[in-house]
């Protein structure tokens, strides 16, 4: 999601605060914050993918890979 993307979500924001929004407004902005929600799970995703935590008995265990989310799942 670029700038410009979330610039339009926030000036749609604060239209909906001030005069309202037409339908086709309020259908575009549905779409963009549906947009910047799949972003940020794609971000959160491939941070938790990335984590190594060590067990008890010292092995370590890639997260991504234990829960099928690496290496080509």
């Amino acid at each position: 999601m670029d700038n410009l993307n979330i610039d339009r979500i926030n000036a749609l924001a604060h239209k909906a605060k001030s005069v309202g929004l037409t339908e086709a407004e309020k259908a575009e902005q549905q779409e963009l914050r549906q947009e910047y929600i799949a972003a940020i799970r794609r971000s959160l995703r491939g941070q938790l993918d990335n984590i190594d935590v060590q067990q008890a008995d010292g092995s370590v265990v890639n997260l991504g890979e234990k829960y099928g989310r690496k290496k080509g799942n």
